[in-house]
């Protein structure tokens, strides 16, 4: 039986050759290609630069220690999302303020930020989730610093202004799984270059002026640079192709029984995840795993989109939208080397597993 997997990276023959020539050279730990690949992505997203580091949990630290948070201070972001951005505030020793979801998108609910902002608050965290840009226009006019995490959104538009552009600070993760990837990684980018240079005087400890208590060794190698930036070159290709597979789901999945990503207005969908809402709810989370095992048997890999929301991590009450995307959201594969028949297939089956 032929397995159709959750999520798969797309890597070809340039990536090979890429690492191949770095690998050839000697020159393996960070060096030119990474600041190849920072000027890439800075020019990808009209910002001024980047600092690639080794991961996009610590991109999402590092910018908020850039940025002065610490104790005393809070942070605002959605329960619905892995716990990075959780993670790195509790690391600069931050409290997290933890709010709902637009129940239409999954995205963080700007109304919802408003309430929760307090005197102390310094940043709001935007994972722009799945592949659709939170609502930047509404989040920014609040007037609270934005960090964009754009693991998942590379390449959409918000009111025709590319994500990661607008925030004070954009963070980006390169895992393998990622919109483009380099098996491991990520990047802190802005337009102030100040920010910038608080990133990379805490990327490295090593050859500084003075000592530095918060200094990391989070670099990125240029092994890992060399495939972002034949990954970046491929990156339209990768999301037309996305797109068009988003579009066989679309016309294969029931609106029944399915209901498909919600596209506002104004914003442009990338499709990292194609997730929909089960119609036909599932009455417990033992029979959510169920249909997952019974898909799994027949050669088709979906998963809940976030594993557990942060508010259930924490014991909190109140998250009404972010409970239901739990109970009935279920993300399904989409990348760029699955064809349309596997589309098809899978449709099929996750029609015929719903029981």
């Amino acid at each position: 039986m032929t397995m159709i997997p959750h999520s798969k990276p797309s890597l070809g023959q340039d990536d090979i050759r890429a690492a191949t020539e770095v690998l050839r050279s000697g020159l393996i730990a960070g060096g030119p290609v990474v600041g190849q690949f920072e000027r890439g992505m800075a020019a990808y997203l009209g910002v001024q630069g980047g600092v690639a580091v080794s991961s996009g949990t610590v991109a999402l630290e590092l910018a908020l220690r850039a940025m002065g948070v610490g104790h005393g201070d809070n942070v605002i972001l959605p329960s619905y999302v892995c716990p990075a951005p959780w993670l790195a505030v509790q690391r600069v020793g931050a409290q997290a303020r933890i709010v709902d979801i637009d129940p239409a998108t999954y995205n963080l609910d700007p109304y919802k930020v408003r309430k929760a902002r307090t005197s102390r608050t310094r940043a709001v965290i935007v994972p722009h989730l799945f592949g659709l840009p939170a609502d930047l226009t509404v989040l920014e006019s609040l007037g609270i610093p934005l960090i964009e995490d754009c693991a998942q959104t590379l390449g959409a538009m918000e009111q025709g202004r590319a994500v990661g552009s607008v925030g004070l600070l954009t963070v980006c993760s390169f895992y393998a799984t990622k919109l483009l990837c380099t098996g491991e990684g990520g990047m802190v980018l802005s337009n102030d270059e100040a920010l910038l240079e608080r990133v990379r005087a805490l990327r490295e400890y090593d050859q500084a002026p003075s000592l530095n208590a918060a200094a990391f060794n989070c670099k990125m190698t240029d092994l890992q640079a060399a495939i972002g930036v034949t990954q970046l070159n491929q990156l339209g290709e990768f999301l037309e192709k996305r797109a068009a597979l988003a579009a066989v789901y679309r016309d294969s999945l029931p609106a029944e029984l399915f209901t498909p990503p919600s596209v506002p207005a104004g914003r442009t969908h990338v499709y990292y995840r194609f997730v929909v809402r089960l119609q036909k709810g599932l009455q417990s989370s033992d029979e959510f795993t169920a249909y997952l095992s019974r898909m799994a048997h027949r050669g088709l890999q979906c998963r809940k989109p976030v594993f557990r929301p942060l508010h259930r991590y924490l014991e909190l009450a109140d998250f009404p939208a972010s409970d239901e995307a739990d109970d009935v959201a279920i993300s399904l594969p989409i990348y760029p080397s699955l064809s349309d028949d596997d589309v098809k297939l899978a449709s099929q089956i996750l029609q015929e597993e719903l029981r």
